[in-house]
């Protein structure tokens, strides 16, 4: 990574781990620092179901785009907490059913900007953008993403895993409403956050808290769920992960009922 700015060498923070980096290591990537993976592995020694559910997360991800892109007929996506590029990115899995389809991938994490290219191989019909920014600023991610996105037309927000990394006095449901206001009629809210429910977990985040750059904030299936208030919930409504339109293949598989999902449409 010779090619990194020193700002951005400042803002990687080797010495610590890392959200975005430990959870690519829990996914089996490779693009996580020492200190990340000895952070993932002391997740997975609290609560070892942890793995699965970071593949969980991923697998609504494409249940959701595909539900979007498909029977909703949504074209433009924003992606905010991006998270480090995998398979199945939310543009792949949109343009495989729209190539026409427009992306804005939105995070903070110097080392998800550092592979952001990776992110921006669209299709010819369609595009795709990145945006270096905070979800605490709801209002510049706006402004930036209405360079690539046409706000006149419906809109799909994706934030998984992204409201728990705010802490309560950051009022989080403020933050979703903000950005859910800046978006037109027809538009499309999917959410997934981490619940508190699991006490193994509840200390595995206590673990990694402790001694991460940035903390997660795992909260109540209701405060979750009230993240898509004013929004008309599609069925199955906000359920653990696992449960929100599940594959055929899938459905069967035992998971651990540690997050809840939802997807929404904006009156």
């Amino acid at each position: 990574m010779n090619h990194v700015s020193d700002e951005v060498r400042e803002r990687l923070r080797t010495d610590r781990p890392h959200s975005a980096r430990v959870w690519n290591y829990l996914l089996g990537g490779k693009d996580n620092y020492p200190v990340d993976s000895e952070a993932g592995d002391v997740i997975l020694s609290t609560f070892p179901e942890f793995a699965a559910v970071a593949r969980l997360q991923r697998e609504f991800l494409a249940r959701a785009v595909r539900f979007l892109a498909g029977e909703a007929g949504i074209r433009q996506f924003l992606d905010i907490g991006t998270g480090l590029p995998t398979a199945d990115n939310t543009h792949e899995l949109a343009q495989r059913i729209a190539p026409e389809s427009r992306i804005v991938y939105v995070d903070n994490d110097p080392l998800v900007l550092t592979h952001a290219q990776a992110l921006l191989t669209s299709t010819p019909e369609g595009a795709c953008a990145y945006i270096d920014a905070d979800v605490r600023d709801p209002e510049r991610i706006l402004a930036e993403a209405a360079k690539t996105l046409d706000f006149s037309r419906p809109v799909a927000l994706t934030m998984l895993g992204i409201m728990g990394q705010i802490a309560d006095a950051e009022r989080p449901a403020e933050l979703v409403a903000r950005l859910v206001a800046g978006l037109p009629s027809g538009s499309y809210l999917a959410l997934s956050d981490g619940t508190n429910t699991n006490e193994a977990l509840n200390r595995a985040v206590e673990i990694y808290n402790s001694q991460s750059a940035n903390t997660y904030h795992l909260r109540g299936p209701e405060e979750i769920a009230s993240f898509f208030d004013g929004l008309d919930l599609v069925e199955p409504k906000v359920v653990p992960t696992a449960a929100w339109r599940p594959d055929p293949a899938q459905a069967a598989r035992p998971a651990a009922d540690v997050a809840v999902s939802g997807v929404a449409r904006k009156p």
